[in-house]
């Protein structure tokens, strides 16, 4: 009989039960192409543009916002180093498979597009923001336009005043009509 020493049986590496699971899902599932390719140089991406977008993208994606997802994300992009990759199989719980793989493929092309951009702010933030300034600045106008409109037809107070009193009678009729019934 041979001495097989004082120790018998597998070691943990030998043994496929207890394999290494983040291992296993890195070579199952799919990513979007710029995770795979794309290095980010986080000195020239400014992230606090970019947290607000992750924000309203995580909402729009849950159907509702929540801090713990939206704080879980910001946490590991705070990391020193950043794998795309298993930032995916992590939020692969709160957003399911397809969701995080969209979600990621979108964040990693807007860290792209910053870290490209001289000011550390995607190109395609500062065009929605253009489009949200003109779209505000469309409104007030129509809002002083159209309180001009009611300045210019306010100088008939007594239509007006007739006006409210009939539509307070017809109310007043209606309300007793339902009373005495």
């Amino acid at each position: 009989m041979a001495d097989a020493g004082f120790f018998r049986g597998t070691t943990a590496d030998q043994d496929n039960r207890f394999s290494d699971k983040e291992k296993k899902l890195l070579k199952q599932m799919k990513f979007e192409e710029p995770l795979l390719t794309t290095k980010i140089e986080w000195s020239k991406v400014r992230m606090d543009v970019i947290k607000p977008w992750i924000t309203k993208r995580i909402a729009q994606l849950l159907g509702m916002e929540d801090d713990v997802v939206t704080e879980f994300i910001f946490n590991q992009l705070d990391e020193e180093d950043v794998d795309p990759r298993k930032m995916q199989i992590n939020l692969t719980g709160f957003l399911n498979g397809k969701n995080a793989r969209v979600f990621m493929g979108e964040l990693w092309r807007m860290l792209d597009a910053a870290q490209k951009s001289d000011r550390g702010i995607p190109q395609e933030l500062i065009d929605s923001k253009k489009e949200e300034m003109r779209s505000r600045q469309d409104e007030d106008t129509r809002l002083q336009e159209s309180l001009k409109r009611l300045a210019a037809g306010d100088d008939s107070p007594a239509q007006g005043a007739g006006a409210t009193s009939r539509s307070r009678r017809h109310r007043s009729r209606s309300r007793s009509r339902s009373r005495s019934r």
